[in-house]
């Protein structure tokens, strides 16, 4: 795989998407696991976005390791992001259950017969908000680390500012 765009790094390019994708599954997710009624309008979508989301951590990871090479060991950050894969799979599983318990009741309604989706899916969509909170907490996490690796203590606003300007 290449590390560099045009001469720029990969790894800030797809680290985008991860940043922008897993949040919004995040959220996908919850309004999925609070709005049942929605599960079948939206439900495809958020799985398709939890999916990408997730298959661009391993990129985002080759290529921050790629980039590691080049820079210097990143420190936390390269740690916390390590991570992220085991936050974004039990998202994707949380969004795949959410949808197939909507297909599973819809489908026993057509039949005629009862599903006892209920007490099942009550802990499913709990255990969805959980998943998607430790998500959005970890991207942060990996963010703040990433940013904290680039720019140290300076602010982002005054780093431009040298000494006798």
């Amino acid at each position: 795989m290449p590390d560099t765009v045009n001469g720029l790094p990969l790894h800030p390019l797809v680290v985008h998407a991860v940043v922008v994708l897993l949040p919004l599954a995040a959220l996908g997710v919850v309004a999925l696991a609070v709005r049942p009624s929605w599960r079948g309008r939206f439900g495809v979508l958020v799985v398709v976005i939890a999916a990408l989301a997730t298959a661009a951590i391993p990129v985002a990871t080759q290529s921050g390791e790629s980039l590691e090479h080049r820079v210097g060991d990143p420190g936390r950050h390269a740690e916390l992001g390590d991570t992220l894969l085991w936050f974004a799979l039990p998202l994707l599983v949380a969004a795949v259950a959410l949808v197939w318990l909507h297909r599973r009741a819809t489908r026993t309604a057509e039949d005629g017969t009862t599903a006892r989706t209920g007490a099942l899916g009550v802990v499913v969509a709990v255990l969805a908000v959980v998943v998607a909170a430790g998500n959005l907490v970890q991207v942060y996490r990996v963010g703040d680390s990433g940013a904290k690796a680039v720019w140290g203590d300076t602010p982002a606003a005054t780093a431009g500012q040298g000494d006798g300007d």
